[in-house]
């Protein structure tokens, strides 16, 4: 599969030299609440450009007021597909990505089938995260596996199937299961893929303790909605 230009050796990061910009280009600033307002997401852009992180994560019916405010700056907008669930029937994740690109989105984080998984229909699994990477056309692809429904076995499998099906990041969680990103999760992972596929780390991470200990084990991005206390308790404990 192409990768459309992205970059598919992705260092882990040492914390002991971690510089505040590296740690704010760590962050994919999450704005998911489905009872977000569009003043809510219009503050989570001004998060977003105020730290100057990777990317703002939102729904997609605002892909495209998030693309609009982000406009020129460094800033990506990153959709999610097929979220929370993972359930949808495939051809509706390929056309919720298709039109997230079209509206301005440069990153997808996708939820892959996970019954799916769990009943070992690794064909089907593998053929709608292709599907999601080619409707991105060149735009970064993160697979979301929702680890605290797997056992190790299904996630060394789901991350297979992700590199394979060309993505470039396997993500630990929507936030909205019962558990979110574990230190042995992340570690797993980036043993499975690394450093050919970056590891996403998200749910529960609230405090730059949380950030640092899943870098640590090797994640190269963190999904939180705690930018700015993240952010705050690097500079109040003087980290450079």
């Amino acid at each position: 599969m192409p990768n459309g230009g992205w970059e598919r050796v992705i260092q882990k990061l040492e914390v002991s030299s971690l510089t505040e910009k590296q740690l704010a280009k760590t962050i994919d600033h999450a704005v998911l609440k489905p009872s977000s307002t569009e003043v809510q997401i219009k503050e989570g852009c001004s998060i977003a450009l105020k730290y100057k992180v990777a990317a703002i994560c939102v729904n997609p019916c605002y892909v495209r007021l998030c693309a609009d405010i982000l406009k020129n700056s460094e800033v990506k907008v990153d959709a999610v597909i097929g979220f929370p669930l993972g359930a949808n029937a495939p051809v509706m994740k390929k056309a919720e990505a298709q039109r997230a690109v079209e509206d301005g989105a440069a990153e997808l984080d996708m939820v892959l089938n996970i019954g799916a998984l769990k009943e070992g229909d690794y064909k089907y699994v593998r053929e709608e995260i292709q599907q999601v990477v080619e409707a991105g056309r060149g735009a970064l692809v993160k697979v979301i596996l929702e680890t605290c429904y797997l056992n190790e076995h299904e996630k060394i499998e789901a991350c297979k199937l992700a590199e394979e099906a060309g993505a470039h990041y396997v993500k630990t969680s929507t936030g909205f299961g019962p558990e979110g990103a574990k230190v042995e999760d992340i570690k797993l992972m980036y043993r499975t893929v690394g450093p050919r596929l970056g590891v996403k780390a998200s749910g529960g991470i609230r405090g730059l303790s949380d950030a640092l200990a899943m870098i640590e084990a090797g994640a190269t991005r963190l999904g939180t909605s705690a930018t700015q206390t993240i952010m705050e308790d690097w500079v109040s404990r003087n980290y450079k």
